[in-house]
């Protein structure tokens, strides 16, 4: 279990985390909604172990995480909303660089795991940079994935994604649920949330919890 208790987080004299507490489960898909600007990717950021918060606890399976960068790579896989290839680099390249095991392992990756599932092994010769944009978020997440973490953290994993890539990427998010893996994601896509399993609203840097299944004008009067 993840379990994040009175996150703060400012920037100079403004507040923008002003004491987030939550849990996400084993299985769960928790997504987090709210105005452009609320603090949701400098929350996200934290809980992937990207930026320091400025106070406040983050228990991962029981051991505080914060400040600890070992256990964020185990424990925490993390696709922001820009993605972080080496343009120059090839797909297969790309991939080498973050996977930390042998070839033989990353090869059986490409046959069965999250690779294989989202079609990287037919990109390989490719040059990252010439990717269209959902080739690449399906790259993002599979080297985000190298250590079959159990906590995956996205930031709007379908935007500007044509429906295809969309309904890939919500299949591979199901699958990654099903098989055990908590998945934590900001996202304006209803496709995407009607997958999360537990809804937050970020209002005023703090989060409350709100039903799923709601609607775009329900979830829009929440934020305001």
């Amino acid at each position: 279990m993840l379990a994040a208790e009175e996150i703060r987080k400012s920037y100079r004299r403004k507040q923008v985390l002003a004491g987030v507490s939550f849990q996400a489960k084993e299985g769960e898909c928790v997504g987090i909604v709210g105005a452009n600007g609320c603090g949701k990717t400098t929350l996200l950021s934290i809980l992937a172990g990207a930026l320091k918060a400025d106070g406040g606890s983050l228990v991962i399976d029981g051991e505080e995480a914060l400040g600890k960068e070992k256990l964020f790579s185990r424990k925490v896989a993390y696709v922001p909303q820009e993605n972080p290839l080496i343009p120059e680099l090839t797909v297969r390249d790309n991939l080498s660089l973050w996977y930390k095991g042998g070839r033989k392992q990353l090869e059986q990756e490409l046959k069965e795991g999250a690779a294989a599932f989202l079609g990287i092994r037919e990109m390989l010769p490719m040059t990252a940079g010439k990717l269209s944009g959902g080739m690449k978020k399906r790259l993002s997440i599979a080297c985000a994935l190298w250590s079959h973490a159990p906590y995956l953290v996205m930031d709007e994993p379908g935007a500007s994604l044509d429906l295809e890539c969309k309904d890939l990427i919500r299949r591979y998010l199901e699958q990654y649920r099903r098989e055990g893996g908590t998945v934590i994601l900001t996202s304006h896509e209803m496709e995407e949330l009607a997958v999360c399993t537990r809804m937050y609203v970020l209002k005023e840097g703090r989060l409350a919890q709100i039903p799923t299944g709601l609607g775009p004008e329900e979830l829009i009067r929440l934020f305001h």
